[in-house]
């Protein structure tokens, strides 16, 4: 069922029904989530795991480039601020030496499908230096021709020379933060950047060759309001990014203590911070683009839109991607591995990182190795945030047992969802989400969640609001 029904529906009913399942909950970037990952699982077991990735299939590269010239008070990121050189030459020194120790465990032969930086600000590096750690990727894993190699910037440090290094290196998506562009949300987040100059941007990649141009939005920051965030959306749709990110912001002061540089008054009440994300919604989806999945919108002839269409988008730690079953090997600080069968990430702290690639060892600080539970929950999971539906026939075929038996207690629970009209159990058993149960998509994957009750008791909350 199409996500342009949405625009059939009456908002008021739409915030309503949201405020209904608003709560915690995690984003299924993975799962098992991290929280359910243990500090058992340490260099030696990754290594193992490397071992096992199939010579000659595609996988996936990231790296985490943590450096930041200043605080953005919305950001809850992995990050360093320094303005001082000697980090990110120290940083590439230890990456380099990070990139040949897992080289090694990696048998020959692979190929690299998508390659993807993150951060941090990956253009903190200058452009000499964002060449030199591309060659270092990219001699001990070389990129297939038709690869997606992407990378976020933040459009207040990102010049000319930087996008010219970019495009040299083979870097064809680019994903700019923007956030908002209401001066006062601007000013109170302290990250202050104008229309003009990420239009600017904008025109410079796109001339350089760049084939996708990517805008990360926030909803729910302070001081804004239906009216200034439908301006920010005016701007956005007149510079014309390919696929556009409309995130929740997370206010999680327990681990970002930046956020708390503004009051929880600033923030819109639940109700306006539902009625902006609404407004949004049915703006991006009457000016054309396809609503991909949980906060993603992308062009009807984007890669994301097509793999949606047919049926190969899959979500891991860069969000929702076009190339499905890719082992994803992490670089830097914090980065995260996901291999067929178990999950790693590395020491957070810049220092511990060093310290463990230094020592000549994988900086694995925790992971985990997938269980048969693991595995056919993580499927259905997957299906449910990537495609809104679970096949009862593509179940049984896959795992050898009928959908509604093995998990009779979890399509049970989902019955104040399906009586909100948000989900559907079909007659062969499948499960289907229908366009407004896509919005709380999450509430849905939640309920398949076998570590979910136990994290929830933890004395801190581990997962954000689920709109």
């Amino acid at each position: 069922m199409s996500a342009d029904l949405l625009l059939d529906l009456e908002p008021d009913r739409i915030v309503q029904t949201l405020l209904r399942c608003a709560g915690a909950g995690p984003r299924y970037t993975s799962y098992p989530t991290a929280p359910a990952w243990s500090d058992d699982y340490g260099p030696e077991a990754f290594l193992e795991d490397l071992g096992r990735v199939e010579p000659g299939q595609g996988i996936a590269l990231y790296a985490h480039v943590p450096f930041c010239r200043s605080l953005c008070h919305f950001c809850a990121c992995n990050r360093v601020i320094t303005r001082r050189e000697e980090m990110p030459a120290r940083y590439l020194d230890v990456i380099a030496r990070e990139v040949e120790i897992l080289r090694r465990a990696v048998p020959a032969g692979v190929r690299v499908a998508q390659h993807h930086w993150g951060g941090g600000t990956p253009t903190h590096l200058d452009p000499g230096q964002v060449r030199r750690l591309f060659r270092t990727l990219d001699d001990a894993f070389p990129v297939e021709p038709d690869a997606e190699i992407s990378i976020e910037v933040d459009p207040r440090v990102t010049s000319e020379s930087h996008v010219e290094a970019l495009r040299e290196c083979g870097f064809n998506r680019i994903s700019l933060g923007v956030q908002d562009f209401d001066p006062r949300v601007q000013e109170a987040i302290h990250r202050v950047q104008s229309v003009e100059q990420t239009a600017a941007l904008v025109e410079f990649a796109r001339r350089a060759g760049f084939e996708s141009v990517s805008f990360d939005l926030i909803y729910g920051l302070p001081f804004q309001t239906e009216a200034s965030f439908q301006r920010t959306l005016a701007s956005v749709e007149a510079i014309g990014p390919d696929r556009i990110a409309l995130y929740a912001y997370a206010h999680v002061t327990w681990m970002a203590k930046q956020q708390r540089g503004f009051k929880r008054a600033d923030l819109p009440e639940p109700a306006v911070r539902l009625r902006i994300l609404v407004g949004a919604i049915r703006r991006l989806l009457a000016a054309g683009y396809e609503y991909i999945g949980l906060d993603h919108f992308a062009r009807p002839e984007d890669e994301l839109a097509r793999a949606l269409r047919d049926g190969t988008l899959r979500r891991n730690f860069m969000g929702y991607t076009t190339r499905a079953g890719l082992d994803l090997i992490g670089f830097g600080p914090s980065a995260i591995a996901e291999l067929a069968g178990a999950y790693a990430q590395s020491h957070r702290e810049l220092e511990a990182w060093e310290g463990a690639v230094a020592a000549g060892r994988p900086a694995t600080m925790r992971g985990h190795r997938l269980s048969r539970d693991d595995l056919e929950r993580r499927w259905v999971i997957q299906r449910i945030m990537c495609h809104g539906a679970v096949a009862a026939a593509e179940y049984r075929e896959r795992f050898g047992e009928a959908f509604a038996r093995r998990f009779r207690d979890e399509l049970e629970r989902l019955g104040s969802l399906e009586a909100d009209g948000l989900v559907l159990r079909e007659p062969d058993g499948s499960l289907r989400v229908t366009p407004l149960g896509r919005l709380v998509v999450r509430n849905v994957a939640m309920e398949f969640d076998a570590y979910l009750p136990r994290q929830r008791q933890a004395e801190r909350p581990l997962f954000s609001q689920t709109v």
